[in-house]
């Protein structure tokens, strides 16, 4: 399609158990996006930016919204304060909105960059609609960010079958009164620090992981991410046959299950002698894919 020619998918996916920071080149200009309720949300400073070549794409902001306020249209009934990588690095919250909303927005911004932006928008809604009703296409989209960065063949099946696995468990904590995003942190972190011995953000740093929107998995070697599946089907399975209900039962549930992956953990290190958790990381994988953005 013509209007892709615009577009450059830089770093990403489409995944719920992603931290789904995922940055964008629009014509040049960077759009910032982020998975919130399960749809993308927008950063409205970086659509305004790229559609009117603003000085002060801030500004420009404020003053459509008093426009949008002033015709009758209410702008925060589509507005959420979502936290963004910011130009400092640091995450920062920001005015970001759905499709929808950048729909209105889009319109009330008199561009002849608008069109092509319409139109990425309305593919990007159509292709998560496919995505729902067969899910196998967004594993192929998931496979294919993975290949295009460089990762062996072997691994992105383990991480693909990774994410069943932890969609399994989180579907069957939202059945059980879990539904808020701290409380699966609370109840992974139980899990990979059973596992483990750290939680998520000890292991980040362990692995020299810098920026606060890695994904920890995406850095797992093959035997990392195979324990990290044995704890959380544990878990789920665990859940299932106590009938663990709220944070607190669920948590000792998740504490159980990384238990399983420990004792598993412990005895490939017996047999062979070597430690499962390691400092590697992929991070030369996303420098190169960089490089190759930056080059083109």
């Amino acid at each position: 399609m013509e209007q892709d020619k615009a577009l450059i998918v830089f770093e990403g996916t489409k995944s719920r158990d992603f931290v789904s920071q995922k940055l964008i080149v629009f014509e040049g200009n960077q759009i910032r996006k982020t998975w919130h309720k399960e749809e993308w949300w927008f950063s409205i400073v970086d659509i305004v930016q790229a559609l009117t070549d603003s000085t002060v794409p801030k500004r420009y902001w404020s003053d459509l919204k008093i426009k949008l306020e002033q015709e009758g249209n209410q702008p925060y009934d589509f507005i959420v304060q979502l936290k963004l990588i910011a130009e400092d690095g640091k995450l920062r919250e920001t005015d970001c909105t759905n499709t929808e909303g950048a729909f209105r927005i889009i319109q009330s911004i008199p561009s002849p960059k608008a069109e092509p932006f319409k139109l990425w928008l309305a593919k990007t809604g159509y292709e998560r609609i496919q995505e729902i009703e067969n899910p196998e296409l967004g594993q192929d989209r998931i496979k294919n960010y993975y290949e295009l960065k460089g990762y062996p063949k072997d691994w992105i099946d383990k991480r693909i079958r990774g994410i069943a696995v932890r969609q399994e468990l989180t579907d069957e904590w939202k059945q059980r009164q879990v539904t808020q995003e701290k409380d699966f942190a609370i109840l992974t972190n139980e899990i990979t620090k059973a596992t483990f011995g750290k939680t998520v953000q000890e292991y980040k740093a362990y692995k020299d992981l810098p920026k606060k929107n890695q994904n920890l998995r995406d850095h797992m070697n093959d035997w990392e991410l195979i324990l990290t599946m044995v704890g959380e089907k544990a878990t789920t399975d665990i859940t299932k046959a106590k009938d663990s209900q709220g944070l607190n039962q669920c948590k000792e549930s998740a504490n159980e299950g990384g238990t399983i992956a420990l004792n598993t953990r412990k005895a490939i290190e017996e047999k062979t002698g070597k430690l499962v958790t390691t400092k590697e990381n992929y991070l030369h994988l996303t420098q190169q894919k960089t490089k190759q953005i930056k080059d083109k």
